[in-house]
């Protein structure tokens, strides 16, 4: 497996993803996100590839000086197998190299059901976003 930073040629394979994964709503929702941070630096937009074949996707951002998980989503193909794990300290490299104040995970109704998966890898209640105040990246 191969974690890295999207590329132009993934954008098929990544929207067939999210499509895949996330409920309509949530789909569109992330799709604004997307092209916006894809606008803003795409280095904090990463993908899981095996075989050439996108398998997960991490959105990631910084605001006000801190580090954002966004979104992510692992083709139902491939979950359970550390993809998502992977994808998450994939982007934590990248906000440590930003010398981000704090790493946040955005928790919104379509991303509760897996908190979990950031609690596994050390992650705390505190470390949860939920605000009324939206990110950049989306509300624009």
């Amino acid at each position: 497996m191969d974690v890295r930073a999207f590329q132009l040629s993934d954008y098929r394979s990544v929207t067939q993803l999210l499509e895949t994964v996330l409920s309509a709503e949530c789909y569109e929702l992330t799709m604004e996100a997307f092209g916006r941070q894809l606008s803003w630096d795409s280095e904090l937009v990463l993908v899981a590839a095996i075989n050439d074949e996108v398998a997960g996707i991490v959105i990631g951002t910084i605001d006000n000086n801190n580090g954002y998980y966004y979104r992510i989503a692992v083709h139902p193909d491939y979950q359970r197998q550390g993809i998502g794990k992977s994808l998450i300290r994939g982007l934590k490299q990248r906000f440590e190299q930003r010398n981000v104040s704090k790493i946040m995970i955005s928790a919104d109704e379509h991303n509760e059901p897996i908190l979990s998966l950031y609690e596994s890898l050390g992650y705390a209640a505190s470390d949860f976003f939920r605000s009324f105040q939206k990110l950049s990246i989306v509300a624009g």
